[in-house]
């Protein structure tokens, strides 16, 4: 059987440095910081008082009043983020098959703000059980999709992907072999997270995993910097329109790039903690580029997972330069992370859009926050340190990791 071929055709975005994928791609390519002091609880009392939050975003702008109060705010970034990237393909207006078009998110927690709210106003009801009645729709991972396609009327596969931070990234990759295999035409994917919540914050300060840089919170999140200490947590959404090859061509669609490859693995190693070696990072990049049927020289950028923690940068720096060779040292790689902050499930896809972004416009986003090298990372490979570097990219990686050692990498090419 022969596989049929995959291409994006809209995207859409709504992240801490754009509340649409143009202002999105604008400020990565200036070196914006989405970081900023928390608005969206009292951090009075918690170890790390910043986040990377979307600004600006009012529910009732999008949504009447009675619709906003069913959906979380996860799945409220993930409905507009779809909307962008839907009107952006033109799918409704060209009237494609409904039947045949799904919708696959990826989200790490889903509802966390719903779960707190209810729990705690259960906590102080004295045992009460007075729970909102759309607490568990509102609260439920994969309610994000189920929104999407019942506001459009896409009756094709539905359904979530959790896999940690690596969740739409897996959307993606899950999409895109059920385009090669014929089971749909378009696939919406894409992910979602809105964990800048009490717990969400409190529960990764004790695990030592966010940065503590209250001072200087614009600079906190330092991939690849010797003086890195942690993650910036952050939330947002992003959507990709994937769609068959020659069924965008009938319907006369703007293809961006071909999804020409994806690699899952795992680290089997440790709960959060990366593979010491990058095997599993490793792994992932060679089974990415099998599967696009490319070699390793060919490759002209990765966006990386590089989240500004101690080990992982390292451990992922290591697997290029194993993967690559010398050719490593001859391209341009990065961490937007630097700019939006971790965005947990939302990660893979908007990062993807970010790797797209240097395909379509021939830049490279700096990874921003660079002050000092790290001894033990290869002083040999490009960061794309501060500012941005025009290059012509025509293949392009990105890496995302989740706790658990769930690795998985997507690849786009220029046709």
């Amino acid at each position: 059987m022969e596989l049929k071929r995959v291409v994006v055709t809209g995207f859409g975005a709504i992240t801490p440095i754009g509340n649409n994928a143009q202002e999105y791609w604008e400020n990565l390519v200036k070196g914006v910081s989405g970081a900023a002091p928390i608005t969206l609880f009292d951090s009075t009392n918690f170890k790390t008082k910043f986040a990377c939050e979307v600004k600006n975003f009012n529910p009732l702008d999008h949504f009447e009043k009675k619709e906003a109060k069913k959906m979380d705010r996860n799945t409220q970034l993930g409905v507009v983020a779809a909307r962008e990237a839907v009107s952006h393909s033109r799918i409704i207006e060209d009237q494609v098959d409904k039947n045949r078009v799904g919708v696959i998110w990826g989200s790490g927690i889903g509802g966390l703000e719903t779960f707190e709210t209810e729990v705690l106003g259960w906590a102080k009801s004295e045992g009460i059980p007075r729970f909102n009645p759309f607490f568990i729709p509102k609260m439920i991972a994969d309610i994000t999709p189920g929104h999407i396609s019942m506001e459009y009327g896409f009756h094709g596969p539905n359904y979530t992907t959790v896999s940690a931070c690596a969740s739409s990234a897996n959307a993606l990759i899950d999409a895109k072999m059920l385009l090669q295999l014929g089971k749909a035409d378009v696939i919406v994917c894409g992910g979602s997270e809105a964990a800048v919540t009490a717990s969400g914050m409190g529960g990764f300060n004790s695990m030592m995993a966010l940065s503590t840089r209250n001072d200087d919170y614009k600079t906190a999140s330092r991939p690849f910097d010797k003086d890195r200490d942690g993650f910036v947590l952050g939330e947002g959404a992003g959507c990709i329109i994937l769609e068959e090859y020659e069924h965008a061509k009938k319907r006369g669609a703007t293809i961006y790039a071909e999804l020409a490859g994806g690699g899952l693995s795992a680290d089997a190693y440790h709960m959060t903690a990366p593979h010491p070696e990058g095997l599993g990072a490793y792994l992932v990049m060679k089974n990415c580029l099998e599967d696009a049927g490319l070699t390793p020289d060919e490759v002209d950028h990765i966006n990386m997972h590089g989240t500004s923690t101690p080990l992982g940068d390292i451990a992922e720096s290591n697997a290029i330069a194993r993967l690559l060779g010398e050719h490593a040292f001859d391209i341009q790689i990065n961490s937007t992370k630097s700019m939006t902050g971790h965005l947990l499930g939302a990660a893979g896809v908007i990062e993807a859009i970010a790797a797209l972004g240097t395909i379509l416009h021939g830049i490279v986003p700096p990874t921003i926050n660079h002050f000092t090298d790290d001894e033990n990372i290869d002083s040999r490979l490009d960061f794309t340190f501060n500012h941005a570097v025009k290059k012509d990219v025509k293949i392009a990686m990105s890496n995302t990791f989740g706790f658990g050692g769930h690795n998985a990498c997507v690849l786009f090419k220029k046709l």
